[in-house]
């Protein structure tokens, strides 16, 4: 490993793999700030020019440093506007939001930018270490294992609901796995609930969902809600992290790097579910005072996520560059890069060509340093967003929702959804419900579905869930996740009820 390190040091160290380097981030972190984007789209179009270098490092080099550049950017929109620049971003937003409205805007961009350069940097420590042995790990990962993963992301629904809010939240949930099913089917290639509209044949597109579910909601109530006199809205205050702050974080990016790691190395799983789960996880072992905080502003509803995420996106390094398996829409792009210069990716890649396996790991740890570097110094001033007038900021918020979703599915009807979906989503803020929920309904219904499906045609039934163990050991941990915070509730319900009884 330590001749793999110096080969790849050496090949990342060179001036045109380092001006790549920086270059992949620059365009990454511009396009992550645009709602709608994402890196998919800019890696696509980046594809000739990469195989135009003849250099397979610095090609590889370059498209990594768009993805992981776009994921540590997509937060920027989230935080300020409410607009999600990359899907794995939308949790960022329950909390950085809120930050920003108290006028907390360059704390929450500190914040985000520390622990999205910790979750990198740890996680391409732990690809350092473990990428050959978590390539077999990840093999025993069947369809049955991936529906039961989903069913515990589902079950830990309840993190994204605030006090008294868990019957809305399923009710959200429950609205989210319904829409899934629109469009055609895991079992059977045919249309279903599309009322003979062409257009909804693949389903709803996820970035005009989110769109809609946020930063739609989030324009018409600064119409409809007038700004308060003396609110903090578009103050910029202090940037720094405190030291209680800093040893409030610290085991959030601990934990969520390695977690978000390994849920990127899952095929499939990816930044978006990772950054979700890591939002329900610390809100789960947060302390009652500071679980309330959640969706309000707080620092650990706000690290957890930009720290699984980009964890995640180094983690999705593991399938690609050992097994040759896509683990999300994007890395499938760089698989077809690959291919594209010639590349076999596979157990065979690190060592028949160690200077393209380690020196996109080397590229990760430059990468990140970069990306820091360029972010903190211009907190104080993508911050100012906020200073913008309202009579200027809103069009600017629905031009880039509207062409966001344009762009996502290249067709004029995702405008109609957008505004049609956007409409009821500002309806049920007002009714107070909470919208998270219906997303990730929406996300991992259709991977539940599509898994589920596989696995019921592999076993002929349902029999997979006790003929595999893991599957089984996975539905266990959900229908604990179910039943432990409502035994939690009644035991708190059964002492408060002792000790009046006592008084």
């Amino acid at each position: 490993m330590l001749e793999g390190l110096l080969i790849g040091l050496q090949t990342a160290m060179s001036f045109q793999n380092l001006a790549m380097v920086i270059a992949g981030c620059l365009i990454g972190t511009f396009i992550g700030m645009l709602p709608g984007l994402g890196p998919m789209s800019i890696i696509a179009i980046m594809i000739p020019i990469a195989i135009s270098m003849g250099d397979p490092s610095a090609a590889l080099i370059l498209l990594a440093g768009v993805y992981y550049g776009a994921i540590f950017g997509g937060s920027t929109s989230s935080i300020l506007l409410n607009a999600p620049g990359v899907a794995g971003t939308v949790a960022s937003s329950f909390d950085g939001y809120p930050m920003a409205q108290q006028g907390k805007a360059g704390k929450a961009l500190t914040i985000a930018a520390v622990c999205s350069f910790a979750g990198g940097t740890i996680g391409a420590i732990l690809l350092m270490i473990f990428a050959p042995m978590l390539s077999s790990v990840a093999l025993l990962f069947h369809s049955a294992e991936y529906f039961a993963l989903m069913v515990v992301g589902l079950s830990a629904i309840a993190a994204f609901a605030g006090t008294g809010q868990v019957a809305k939240a399923m009710i959200m949930t429950v609205l989210g796995l319904i829409m899934a099913t629109v469009g055609e089917g895991a079992l059977f290639n045919l249309p279903r609930f599309t009322g003979g509209i062409m257009d909804l044949q693949s389903g709803f597109g996820f970035i005009t969902l989110a769109m809609a579910m946020f930063a739609l909601p989030e324009a018409l109530f600064l119409v409809l809600k007038p700004k308060k006199a003396g609110s903090a809205e578009g103050e910029i205050k202090d940037l720094r992290i405190t030291k209680s702050e800093a040893r409030a974080i610290i085991p959030v990016i601990g934990r969520q790097s390695i977690q978000g790691f390994f849920i990127g190395v899952l095929p499939g799983a990816g930044a978006t579910i990772a950054s979700f789960l890591g939002y329900a996880v610390e809100r789960n072992l947060a302390t009652k005072e500071e679980q309330a905080e959640f969706g309000k502003g707080s620092i650990k509803g706000l690290a957890a996520p930009e720290t699984a995420n980009n964890a995640a996106c180094t983690g999705s390094f593991v399938p690609l560059l050992t097994l040759g398996i896509p683990g999300s829409g994007t890395t499938a792009i760089l698989l077809g890069a690959l291919i594209a210069l010639n590349v076999s990716p596979g157990p065979r890649l690190m060592v028949d060509e160690p200077q393209i396996f380690w020196a996109v790991i080397m590229s990760m740890f430059i990468g990140n340093l970069v990306l820091l570097i360029l972010n903190l110094p211009l907190i104080p001033y993508i911050a100012k967003v906020l200073s913008i007038p309202r009579t200027f900021l809103i069009p600017f918020i629905l031009f880039f929702t509207l062409m966001g979703a344009y762009i996502g599915q290249n067709n004029a009807t995702e405008l109609l959804i957008l505004v049609g979906f956007g409409v009821c989503a500002t309806a049920l803020k007002f009714a107070d419900y909470p919208l998270a929920p219906l997303l990730i309904g929406f996300i991992l219904g259709g991977m539940m579905e599509n898994n589920f499906s596989r696995s019921m045609q592999l076993y002929d039934g349902i029999s997979f869930i006790w003929e595999r163990p893991m599957t089984l050991g996975l539905l266990i941990i959900a229908a604990l996740l179910i039943v432990l915070p409502s035994y939690r509730a009644r035991r708190a319900k059964l002492r408060a009820a002792g000790v009046s009884d006592g008084d």
